[in-house]
């Protein structure tokens, strides 16, 4: 399993209006309780890693450490994004079946 059919699922979650983008939109949906997924880059800031951990435990949302800014951005057709939040049940559940095979079963940072 390759990382390329992740950044095509994102893509897909994007057409389908299933992504919030970008730290503010990302939080406001962790907030509301409307995020099924969090993905944020690997080479996100610490500050931003610690914030994102922190409210995804809070609010009981998987969250995932994955690829890179410029590839997130990418596979979604926008500029550089750090955070991503998977606003669709089904197809969060596709990604995280996938970045499990990926990582090997880590996700939450437990295995």
């Amino acid at each position: 399993m390759d990382s390329n059919k992740v950044y095509s699922l994102l893509g897909l979650c994007m057409r389908a209006g299933k992504v919030k983008s970008g730290e503010l939109a990302a939080m406001e949906a962790i907030r509301k309780k409307t995020a099924k997924l969090v993905i944020v880059s690997c080479d996100a800031s610490d500050n931003t890693t610690k914030q994102f951990s922190d409210k995804c435990k809070y609010y009981d949302v998987p969250i995932v450490f994955f690829g890179d800014k410029e590839s997130l951005g990418h596979a979604i057709g926008k500029d550089v994004r750090t955070s991503l939040a998977i606003t669709d049940k089904g197809l969060s559940e596709g990604l995280l079946k996938n970045l499990r095979i990926l990582d090997g079963g880590n996700v939450n940072g437990e295995n």
